[in-house]
């Protein structure tokens, strides 16, 4: 028997950056709100003690922070002419569980889209012509980067960033990233200090007439109080912020940012270890009830709300549409269909520069210490001669020196053995390693769907990832590859190893984290799942915020335009939204 509990205003699935955002600003508003979360409740000063948080085989090995197949497994195939099979253990990204969700063992790279990302189809069109995207389903996202400007600086002031501007209200200022959006102001945080190997990086990129600036930063370079009152330490360069929490409090996420104000809150409430089942919707299928969840106990509940807030990891927040049958799934057969459509991921590659007499102290890091370079990101660059789009930023992020993955040794040596541990002596503090981030675009066959075979612990079909990098990413890619090849060259060193991307997507090593699209926002209800306020086209009362809501995806990480997001969602729906519940775009 379901357990029908009292109507609230809001229920929110996920407990992570954007469901604390919604969280706090609908509450502000007076509303009645519940989050839903299917991991335990986390908090700094307990669960990420400083006796015991860097402990890198409880988190980085073994996994400590996130989703583990037993709770949801996914399935994977390269095309459709493959049978899907289950994950049985996630290694290409590791989504969160927990409050706070991804958010709380990111790395904390903290970007803004470039304006042209945000009209990626019309700049493409105009500045190239529709034949250069003919084979891709790349599209606007139905706001523009000046309508986000605000959102994007208060989710920055929110989270204490550290960075320098390298736009501001069209100025171009020296020492930040000339390619970037113009800022409405500087950054609330100075850049990090840089330690010696994004020194030598941007030493060797500005010796080639590349424009290196500090990486923007959730890392804190200084001690910070945020808007919300909320004190926030400085970064001591411990090297464990990706897989692991900050028991510092010098690293942005919702638990050190928004919480501790939210959960103070009298019209707030946050049930953990309860897992969503579905939206439930009325019999018309055009308004939600509320969700059903299966709580701590195994009871199955019903928790009636008037509105419904999808604030999962992007992917989970895509299958939730699936199974609750909001909007209609996509089809690549006929390219009909929106719930799904234009799944993208990131398109990586690494170089390795091997020094003798070098000392880089690896193990002196943060997760978004460093510098980049965005001189061939995005369209930064004329493509015009090139037989691709789209670009990738070069970063030189030393992100850990830690004692049991951190291991670099020139190709040839020994996998094991004395000749083993004589290299990794020799290379453990003489390698600098970079790296290029790049777009991912969506392609017509790259999709997500309902497995037909593969069900979970509820009887309910898992997700199926459809995906293989596009051509032109590839070609992107390798372009690339042979740029960092010239910042290598430039560096010295005594070997350079400069990775290349190939065909065929390997669900089984690491390479990021950013899976995004599936449930995306536009102004087309034939192309989008939801329209420019993040609000559902078919089921109104349904929002859904997160990476899910990216046509593509940029070459940066995408938590800065999450952030945004959610404050531009929040808006929509406290000053539109509330005012007159409805559709706020007419199809």
């Amino acid at each position: 028997m379901v357990k029908k509990l009292p109507r609230k205003d809001v229920v929110i699935v996920g407990l992570g950056w954007t469901g604390a955002i919604l969280a706090h600003e609908l509450t502000d508003a007076g509303l009645d709100v519940v989050a839903i979360e299917r991991g335990p409740w986390r908090d700094t000063a307990t669960d990420f003690n400083v006796a015991y948080a860097p402990d890198e085989l409880r988190y980085a090995i073994r996994k400590d922070l996130f989703l583990q197949p037993a709770q949801e497994a996914m399935t994977m195939r390269n095309n459709i002419s493959q049978t899907a099979l289950p994950m049985r253990d996630y290694g290409s990204f590791l989504p969160g569980t927990g409050v706070g969700g991804a958010g709380t063992h990111w790395n904390g790279h903290t970007w803004r889209f470039f304006p042209s990302d945000f009209v990626l189809k019309t700049h493409l069109t105009e500045r190239y012509g529709a034949g250069r995207i003919a084979d891709l389903t790349v599209q606007d996202w139905g706001v523009t980067y000046d309508e986000l400007e605000n959102s994007f600086d208060r989710f920055e002031y929110l989270a204490g960033i550290s960075g320098k501007a390298g736009n501001l209200n069209g100025k171009i200022e020296a020492g930040g990233n000339p390619f970037e959006g113009p800022r409405s102001r500087e950054y609330p945080l100075p850049p990090m200090q840089m330690t010696y190997a994004p020194t030598l990086f941007a030493e060797a990129a500005r010796s080639i007439g590349l424009h290196p600036f500090p990486t923007p930063s959730a890392n804190l370079s200084k001690a910070y109080v945020n808007p919300l009152g909320i004190a926030m330490g400085q970064c001591t360069f411990c090297g464990f912020c990706e897989r692991f929490g900050c028991a510092n409090y010098s690293k942005s996420s919702a638990h050190t940012t928004i919480l501790p104000v939210l959960m103070r809150k009298s019209n707030f409430e946050a049930r953990t270890e309860c897992e969503v089942l579905k939206v439930d919707l009325a019999p018309d299928g055009k308004t939600a009830k509320g969700v059903t969840y299966v709580d701590v106990t195994g009871e199955l509940c019903e928790q009636p709300a008037d509105i419904v807030l999808l604030n999962a990891y992007g992917l989970h927040n895509v299958r939730l549409m699936l199974l609750s049958k909001i909007g209609t799934p996509y089809d690549p057969a006929t390219g009909t269909g929106t719930v799904g459509r234009n799944y993208a991921y990131q398109t990586n590659a690494s170089t390795q520069v091997f020094f003798e007499g070098k000392n880089f102290n690896p193990f002196i890091a943060a997760g978004a210490l460093g510098q980049t370079v965005d001189d061939y990101n995005g369209d930064a660059f004329d493509h015009a001669a090139l037989d691709f789009v789209g670009g990738a930023g070069i970063n030189c992020i030393p992100t850990n020196g830690r004692p049991i993955a951190y291991r670099p040794t020139p190709p040839g040596t020994p996998r094991w053995g004395s000749a083993w541990k004589k290299a990794a002596k020799e290379n453990y503090g003489n390698t600098l390693t970079f790296s290029s981030q790049g777009s991912s675009y969506a392609a017509r066959g790259n999709y997500l769907d309902l497995d037909p075979t593969y069900k979970d612990r509820f009887g309910r079909p898992l997700l199926r990832m459809t995906f293989d990098f596009p051509d032109n990413d590839i070609r992107m890619s390798n372009w690339v590859s042979d740029r960092m090849q010239q910042i290598a060259t430039a560096l010295g060193g005594k070997q350079a190893v400069v990775g290349r991307t190939r065909k065929g997507w390997n669900s089984v090593p690491y390479q990021s984290t950013h899976n995004t699209g599936g449930a995306i926002m536009g102004t087309d209800p034939n192309t989008s799942a939801v329209n420019r306020h993040l609000q559902s086209w078919d089921v109104p009362n349904v929002f859904v915020v997160g990476a899910s809501a990216f046509p593509q995806n940029a070459g940066k990480n995408p938590t800065g335009p999450v952030g945004a997001l959610a404050f531009w969602a929040a808006d929509a729906i406290r000053n539109h939204y509330l005012k007159n519940p409805g559709k706020l775009v007419q199809a």
